[in-house]
């Protein structure tokens, strides 16, 4: 049962590593490639798809992490699977007020303060793609070296 416990760990911070820093390297920058408007259009539809994926992702290597940890697995688990989970209260207390910004009806998706916003959003996201990275390191780790 462990090691099934402990691939699902592995395999949803892993998942939600590459989608993060995806869209810090390479979905964000291109979408700001193009007009503002452009850009925050296009970041709306992906905001909101990318939201329930990486939500389930993070609570299933939260939670997996734990199960490992509880079976015996090592404290590193616990470490990895709190370090994952930290995306969702950094979500909640750091980006969300951007995002509603963002998602504003009366937001002008023309205007200076909308590129900024997206450009701070940007910023505070790479926040999410360090702490999934450490933790998807040290889930990884452990499996190499228990």
């Amino acid at each position: 049962m462990l090691p099934l416990i402990q691939f699902i760990a592995v395999l949803a911070a892993s998942i939600f590593t590459g989608a993060a820093i995806y869209i810090n390297l390479v979905e964000h920058p291109a979408r700001m490639s193009c007009s503002t408007e452009i850009a925050a259009a296009v970041w709306a539809p992906s905001y909101r798809r990318a939201t329930v994926m990486q939500a389930s992702l993070a609570i299933a290597g939260s939670l997996a992490g734990v199960a490992a940890w509880m079976l015996g697995a090592g404290l590193m688990w616990l470490v990895a699977a709190l370090c994952i989970f930290a995306v969702v209260p950094v979500t909640f207390i750091i980006i969300f007020p951007t995002n509603k910004k963002l998602l504003a009806p009366e937001r002008d998706p023309r205007s200076p303060e909308t590129r900024t916003l997206l450009n701070k959003w940007a910023r505070l996201h790479v926040i999410r793609s360090a702490l999934s990275l450490v933790a998807s390191a040290i889930y990884v780790w452990q499996l190499v070296y228990p």
